[in-house]
């Protein structure tokens, strides 16, 4: 028997707000995503060919940085609807976890962004300058390298990206988000796959045997959110592109 629309529309809804730190903390942290994100590698060498092809692609080198996390998703949506949910990237995300990291636009543009830790703009309880000899205000700032909003016309896949440098209180050098059209051969099943990659090493590698366990915990925690965070964006632009399919007016947004 056909399903109506109402029924087909009502599989998906889009990510609940986040109300608070503790909702936050649940939705970003706590939570365990349905769909693992993080590219794993058998081996060092594979992990190097892998980063070799990316800086290929955008032209980019990320060798200061000791670890290469790359995160991956399929979202049954157009490359060009994927992309204009990343372009429209704010402090208003639900998918986003802006009580714990405040997303804040430099004159409303996406080409400069700071990361406030909680909100601040100044450290808490009197500290001046950082707190336990850490800066951490602003978590980071990025300043785009280039964004790529049209494809190039030999490429074959349909990619377009957002390249930032890092820099601030959590220095993971680079970080992109990139989407292109799936690759059968590849077995990718779905329109479009978006990835997150970050060039991740806490305080670059100069510090990497006296804070090794940062490292670690930093990773862990990277890696739950962007789990997190691709998670959501897949269910937000599948639920709007149902919602388009159907006929329902979704312009009020969420």
């Amino acid at each position: 028997m056909e399903e109506n629309n109402d029924t087909k529309t009502a599989r998906i809804v889009p990510p609940s707000r986040s109300t608070g730190l503790i909702s936050d903390f649940r939705k970003f942290l706590w939570n365990n995503p349905k769909i693992p994100t993080l590219i794993r590698f058998d081996s060092e060498e594979k992990r190097m060919e892998y980063n070799h092809r990316i800086r290929q692609r955008v032209g980019e080198g990320v060798d200061r940085y000791a670890v290469l996390n790359v995160h991956r998703i399929g979202i049954e949506a157009p490359v060009s609807y994927v992309f204009n949910e990343l372009l429209n990237w704010n402090g208003d995300s639900t998918c986003w976890p802006n009580y714990i990291a405040k997303v804040e636009r430099i004159d409303d543009d996406i080409q400069k962004i700071r990361i406030l830790p909680f909100g601040w703009t100044k450290y808490p309880f009197g500290f001046r300058k950082n707190f336990l000899g850490l800066s951490f205000i602003p978590l980071f700032n990025l300043n785009s390298i280039r964004i790529k909003r049209v494809p190039d016309a030999f490429d074959f896949d349909n990619a377009r990206y957002l390249l930032y440098k890092c820099s601030g209180g959590y220095p993971i050098g680079i970080f992109m988000m990139y989407v292109r059209s799936s690759i059968a051969e590849m077995g990718e099943k779905e329109q479009a796959q978006l990835f997150f990659t970050v060039g991740f090493n806490f305080y670059g590698k100069e510090y990497r045997s006296n804070w090794s366990f940062l490292n670690r915990i930093w990773e862990s925690v990277h890696n739950r959110v962007t789990a997190n965070v691709l998670n959501r964006l897949k269910q937000l632009c599948e639920w709007r592109i149902e919602k388009m399919e159907s006929g329902i007016d979704w312009s009020g947004g969420i």
